[in-house]
């Protein structure tokens, strides 16, 4: 039997957290681990419950908006393997890539339905990327394009723009007719010619460079 995926909440609403909770710990492959309501509790019980995921809200005081990025960039700085999914009410251009930088590897509106984001914390949890339609429009459109671009041959192009929609690697090769082992090929290889470290800046790099 497969371990359930540890996950770490961290919302300043706990509300939020027990109408999360309650959505998650009725999955049979997920668990609620530990729950933060400040950057401070968020380290500590990190630290402690040390989680495969953390759904982390950007707003965590009344005094910033933005604090949750700062949370991310430690969480996924001391922890490369953690997988940081954004789950916030902020739809902005800037904190959409703003958070991919700082290591997140998906971006959540809280008004997504609950299916979606179950799928959304697989897909963190597979190390791929995982947005929702508004906020993988709103990265695209933050970037400036530039003439300079890696050359993709036409299939890793095909495999990136569905990299880009958040489809796994199985449900890619189902569309392009091809195994899941070659996806994977195609995905390390246009990581590589992108000089991304994780899907999700895959897709951030590809943007900028005016490849979708």
């Amino acid at each position: 039997m497969t371990t359930p995926l540890k996950i770490v909440l961290v919302d300043d609403h706990a509300i939020v957290r027990q109408g999360l909770r309650s959505i998650l710990d009725r999955e049979e492959d997920m668990g609620v681990v530990g729950e933060a309501s400040t950057a401070a509790e968020a380290r500590a019980v990190v630290e402690r419950a040390r989680p495969d995921i953390v759904l982390l809200d950007l707003k965590l005081s009344t005094g910033s908006d933005t604090e949750g990025l700062a949370v991310c960039s430690e969480l996924t700085g001391r922890y490369p393997r953690l997988g940081v999914l954004v789950l916030t009410t902020f739809l902005d251009d800037a904190l959409v890539v703003e958070a991919i930088h700082r290591g997140a590897r998906g971006y959540v509106i809280k008004d997504v339905d609950t299916t979606a984001l179950v799928s959304s914390i697989r897909a963190v949890a597979r190390n791929e990327s995982a947005f929702d339609s508004r906020s993988a429009s709103a990265m695209v459109r933050s970037i400036k394009t530039t003439p300079d671009e890696p050359r993709l041959t036409e299939r890793e192009q095909n495999v990136l723009e569905l990299l880009a929609r958040g489809l796994s690697n199985r449900d890619i090769g189902a569309r392009l007719y091809i195994s899941e082992t070659t996806v994977k090929f195609h995905v390390r290889n246009i990581m590589r010619k992108l000089t991304a470290a994780t899907r999700a800046e895959a897709v951030y790099e590809a943007s900028k460079l005016g490849l979708l």
